[in-house]
């Protein structure tokens, strides 16, 4: 990468066709921002309608299901970062607003991003 600009970019494109694979549904908008070690992806995200459906049908049945669709989310994004980055990732938290559709991804590197970004 020749800058955080264009890094931001390319995670961005990333991190949606991760939430086309998963959700079979792409993000609204999309920002990151780089905080040291630390990435932040907000997303404004429409719902999956079936995941509506089936917590309308049964509550707890619609939470595990999400629950696993974080995690294989988590684990893609993981995957990306590792390979395609080189990115030592301490953590990644993500949760999902339903009522303002917006979803909040938190990266936690091992190193400052710059340094991974500049070698």
């Amino acid at each position: 990468m020749s800058s955080i600009g264009e890094f931001k970019q390319e995670l961005i494109k990333d991190y949606n066709v991760i939430n086309n694979k998963v959700f079979g549904i792409g993000a609204v908008r999309q920002r990151v921002e780089i905080h040291d070690e630390k990435l932040v992806i907000i997303a404004e995200n429409k719902r999956v309608p079936s995941l509506s459906y089936l917590k309308a049908i049964d509550n707890h049945t619609g939470e595990l299901a999400n629950h696993y669709l974080v995690q294989g989310l988590k684990k893609e994004l993981l995957d990306v970062l590792t390979t395609k980055y080189n990115f030592d990732v301490n953590a990644i938290f993500k949760d999902y607003d339903v009522k303002a559709e917006l979803s909040c991804t938190v990266i936690i590197l091992k190193k400052h991003v710059h340094e991974y970004l500049m070698s």
